[in-house]
């Protein structure tokens, strides 16, 4: 396999860190041995210093060490490693979720699959700690869930809990809950959506806003994908966040785009530090107050 020549303009802000979810829909060994679609998700991942996959149905794990060998072969801004969870499911089909980092920028502090007693998820959060390179925030847990259609509502709840549990578990107040969670469309209207545990307890923000497309077809527009931080050291270090257009930045077709995957990923980026405000804005901010003593108000 070649290494995609793209790789080359990947080059990201230096002092932020990227961290992306992804449902790369029904991810096997068969799958990752197109060179096409190797190629692709080899270039959506080295976007991120941390990706959590979904939908990854690879008993062997022989998918995800391809990924990472042909990462580590053709994109210099390695080396990565991986961590995955068990296979998680109730019936024969199973998925895990698997996170891809850059392991010169981040180390896996601690995981563990969420304890899921009442059998609520259909695939359980699997969950981790990891190191961030911030003086603010050096580090932060991530819980991803990738919901079924049918249990969205309750899913979605349940999600609270599993972060109650975290933050005893851990004494962690900051949060990044991300995944496919189908929190849209045909799968949640929006009045249930802002009835959401995670919608209406304080110092949640949902990152990836409700309006965003992060599905592939034409034919439809919802924000299934979804990013949703909690804590102030973990929002102040908010740069942006967004659903990535990878058949637009890479040039593909509908089609083409589709044998990767029928959804976007979706991403945030923090920064090393804290948002100031600049002094241009403070000065903007300032001047209503200033013009009165400076006589020049009419």
């Amino acid at each position: 396999m070649h290494c995609p020549a793209v790789l080359l303009l990947l080059v990201g802000v230096a002092d932020a860190f990227r961290i992306c979810a992804f449902n790369a829909q029904r991810l096997t060994l068969t799958k990752v041995a197109r060179e096409h679609v190797i190629d692709t998700l080899v270039q959506i991942v080295a976007r991120c210093d941390i990706m959590v996959l979904q939908e990854v149905v690879d008993p062997s794990g022989s998918a995800i060490s391809i990924m990472l060998r042909e990462l580590n072969r053709c994109d210099g801004s390695g080396p990565y490693s991986s961590l995955s969870s068990p296979l998680l499911g109730r019936s024969s089909y199973m998925e895990k979720y698997v996170y891809i980092y850059r392991s010169h920028k981040t180390q896996v502090l601690d995981s563990y699959v969420y304890n899921d007693k009442d059998d609520l998820f259909a695939r359980e959060p699997f969950v981790a700690q990891f190191t961030l390179p911030s003086k603010v925030l050096p580090s932060v847990v991530l819980i991803p869930l990738h919901t079924t259609p049918k249990d969205v509502e309750k899913e979605l709840n349940a999600l609270y809990d599993v972060f109650l549990d975290v933050s005893q578990h851990w004494q962690s107040k900051d949060f990044i809950l991300l995944g496919d969670f189908n929190a849209d469309c045909g799968s949640l209207a929006k009045k249930r959506l802002n009835e959401l545990m995670l919608r209406t307890q304080e110092d949640f923000h949902w990152a990836i806003a409700d309006g965003e497309d992060t599905t592939v077809r034409a034919s439809t527009h919802c924000a299934y994908d979804r990013i949703v931080l909690h804590g102030e050291r973990c929002q102040s270090l908010l740069r942006t966040a967004a659903a990535f257009d990878f058949p637009r930045s890479f040039q593909l077709t509908e089609e083409e785009a589709l044998n990767i995957s029928d959804h976007y990923p979706v991403e945030v980026e923090l920064s090393r530090a804290a948002h100031k405000i600049q002094p241009l804005v403070l000065a903007v901010l300032l001047l209503p107050l200033l013009l009165p003593q400076l006589g020049l108000v009419a």
